[in-house]
């Protein structure tokens, strides 16, 4: 029960986090990404507070160099210190996360 209570508290709180970087001028395929990022890949790739650091690197729309594929192939397979998503995410809902991810100003970027 302490353990569910935390993850939906994190997840309350990196949905805050990311919706506060953001404008709302986002579509549906990108707030549903927006979500789903938060579920599945917030514990690693977003700070629970403004001082804490992440496990994974931020993501911002630079990342996989700004390619959709490389992105996905990230995403799908994994990587060595990262798991793959290839059978828990649906096809649809990797592609929403991109969407989002793309909406995301790297750090420093004029604004």
């Amino acid at each position: 029960m302490l353990r569910t209570a935390s993850l939906i508290a994190f997840a309350v709180a990196a949905s805050t986090h990311i919706a506060a970087a953001q404008s709302d001028n986002l579509t549906e395929q990108q707030r549903h990404g927006r979500q789903v990022l938060a579920q599945s890949c917030g514990v690693c790739h977003l700070p629970a507070s403004l001082n804490a650091k992440t496990y994974g690197p931020p993501l911002t729309k630079a990342a996989g160099n700004g390619d959709d594929a490389i992105m996905r192939e990230y995403i799908e397979n994994g990587t060595p210190r990262m798991p793959a998503f290839k059978y828990y995410l649906k096809s649809s809902e990797i592609d929403d996360i991109i969407a989002f991810v793309r909406t995301i100003p790297t750090p420093g970027a004029a604004r």
